[in-house]
Parts: C-alpha cells; sequence; structure tokens
C-alpha cells in the first residue's frame, strides 16, 4: 500500500515533459549511452523524476563508470563511501575514486588525498595524500586548498613551509571562511615582507586561474 501511494505521489509530483525525458534518457541508457547512465544514476540518487533508490542509481553509475564516465566513478566510488545502494567498502571506494582521480576530477582527487591521509581503502601515506590534495587544489577545490595547507603548515607529507601554508589557506579562505582561522594563525609566524609577497602571489594565482577558466 505505501508502495502504491508512493508511485502515485512520484507521478503527481512529475510533469508529463520531464518524465517524457527520464524515459529518453533511460532509452539510452540501456543502449550503452554512459552519459545517459550517469545521469540516470544520478536521478535514482536524488530522486529527481523517479522514486529514489541507491541501488538503482549505483547500477546505473556502475555501467557508465565501466566505460570509463569520470562522473559515474566518483559517484560510484562515494557510494562504497557511505555504503549507499552498496555495502560500505573503503578498498572499492578508493579505487573508483583513483579511476576520477587520474581523470582530473577534482572532487576525486581531494577524496583521494584523505583516503590516504586516513588510511581508509589504502595504505596510510601522507606524501601521497599531498600528492592528490595538490592536484585538486590547483582545480580551485576549497577543501583541497585548506587541506594541502594545513600540511605545509604541520610539515605532514612535505617539508614544513609558512609561506606556502599562508597561501594555500588564503586561497581556500576566499571560497570558505573556516580557512580563514588557521590562515591568520600562520600569518602571525611570518614577516610584513613575506605576508606581503605572498599575498602578492596568492592575487596572481587568483588571476590566472580565472583566465584559464574563460
Amino acid at each position: 500500500m505505501r508502495k502504491t501511494i508512493l508511485v502515485a505521489m512520484a507521478i503527481m509530483l512529475c510533469s508529463s515533459a520531464f518524465c517524457a525525458d527520464i524515459d529518453t534518457l533511460k532509452t539510452r541508457a540501456e543502449q550503452g549511452d554512459e552519459s545517459a547512465q550517469f545521469y540516470l544514476g544520478r536521478a535514482h540518487s536524488t530522486g529527481e523524476g523517479v522514486l529514489q533508490d541507491y541501488k538503482e542509481a549505483v547500477k546505473w553509475y556502475r555501467k557508465a563508470a565501466e566505460q570509463g564516465h569520470a562522473l559515474a566513478q566518483a559517484g560510484l566510488g562515494s557510494a562504497y563511501s557511505v555504503g549507499k545502494g552498496v555495502p560500505q567498502d573503503y578498498k572499492e571506494a578508493a579505487k573508483w575514486h583513483l579511476k576520477a582521480a587520474e581523470q582530473g576530477h577534482a572532487a576525486a582527487q581531494f577524496v583521494l588525498g584523505c583516503a590516504y591521509s586516513n588510511g581508509k581503502g589504502v595504505p596510510q601515506d601522507n606524501k601521497e595524500s599531498v600528492k592528490w590534495y595538490r592536484k585538486s587544489a590547483e582545480q580551485g577545490n576549497a577543501s583541497a586548498q585548506s587541506a594541502l595547507g594545513l600540511a605545509y603548515r604541520d610539515g605532514r607529507g612535505i617539508p614544513q613551509d609558512y609561506a606556502e601554508a599562508y597561501f594555500w589557506l588564503n586561497l581556500a579562505s576566499s571560497q570558505d571562511e573556516g580557512s580563514a582561522k588557521g590562515r591568520d594563525e600562520v600569518a602571525a609566524k611570518l614577516t610584513r615582507g613575506k605576508l606581503e609577497e605572498v599575498q602578492a602571489k596568492c592575487k596572481k594565482w587568483v588571476e590566472d586561474f580565472e583566465k584559464r577558466k574563460r
């Protein structure tokens, strides 16, 4: 009875045009279109246009991921990481995040950096953690910039360098206010001249980054 009510609600909430789009998406996904498979998986994950079903989401993410779709690989990795639609498995999570990270997926690179930092699904390795944080940070991921800054501050996986710590924490703070405290603590360890030098470096990095995005 409850399932019948949920189906009825889904039909009421779904416009005919959107449902038609979902039907088209499913047809394309069944024909092997990796992008359609990913978007169908995401629809099932969020419940957009279909009933939310994490197992069905994983099914379509996997089909796309096995064809090399980076977003699907990251989605499948996240599913394994939190145990939604599949049993929680950190090794499988790291495996799929690595595949996405190697294709340049910034969020997957950050998550992989965290995995190496914490030793979840992979051997604990601070140097490898910093490697992936950096790749993500250079793409503008604020969480990775903050993590890289803290690694420089603490000398974890990389030689301690307060100027570099400030550089990355300052970049992160423009998107994430939570990084400002760490940035200010590191700033107190720099001379005024060095601080101004790093701030100028930050400004240039942002300008160059914005140009690359155009």
